[in-house]
């Protein structure tokens, strides 16, 4: 455990989460604090398309590839960005923010404005918001304006958008957020919004 322990020591907070997190998912399996400590990029890259990989390795080995700017996790990465367990999008949201792919930001924004999987979207938004890309606004607006609907029950996602949009200052927000102040939910942090703006 030496080696692990001063390995994570040099971490980010957010690796140490993810670690514990799956440290405890692997039931500690020695693969477990193999991909925590190599730093053969080739033998991470493996874990993605090797056949029957746990989904904790697969998560590991796309986390740190990602981390490191290695292109090959992008895939993989996507796929966790939406995934149902809220605590892998996080983490995906993290390593695609580092990874710096110009395709990230139209996937994110594929995830946040899909009717269907707004249950997940919220790493999504978080993500287009931290990008600060051309798709970000954009996408963060049109997912506003469907989750306005009287009875729309995702008042997490909209209030991310929201205060996303706020982050983003882009002034084609202002008529959604003006909408949005009539929301109970939504209107201080939409009236900050438009402050900012002003």
């Amino acid at each position: 455990m030496g080696r692990i322990t001063d390995t994570l020591t040099a971490m980010d907070e957010d690796f140490r989460s993810l670690a514990d997190r799956l440290r405890q998912e692997s039931g500690g399996r020695a693969g477990y604090e193999r991909l925590i400590a190599t730093e053969d990029h080739e033998e991470l890259a493996g874990v993605l398309v090797a056949p029957e990989q746990p989904l904790w390795a697969r998560e590991i080995a796309a986390f740190r590839l990602g981390c490191a700017g290695d292109g090959r996790a992008f895939e993989t990465l996507v796929l966790l960005l939406n995934h149902r367990d809220p605590e892998r999008g996080v983490s995906a949201s993290y390593a695609l923010s580092r990874l710096d792919d110009p395709r990230t930001a139209r996937a994110a924004a594929a995830l946040a404005t899909n009717p269907l999987r707004t249950d997940y979207a919220l790493p999504a938004v978080l993500l287009l918001t931290r990008l600060r890309a051309a798709e970000s606004a954009p996408a963060l607006i049109a997912a506003l304006e469907r989750l306005l609907g009287p009875d729309e029950p995702y008042p997490r996602v909209a209030l991310a958008c929201v205060e996303g949009l706020g982050e983003l200052r882009d002034a084609r927000a202002v008529p959604v957020l003006r909408e949005a102040l009539g929301h109970p939910r939504l209107s201080a942090a939409a009236g900050a919004a438009l402050a900012r703006m002003a």
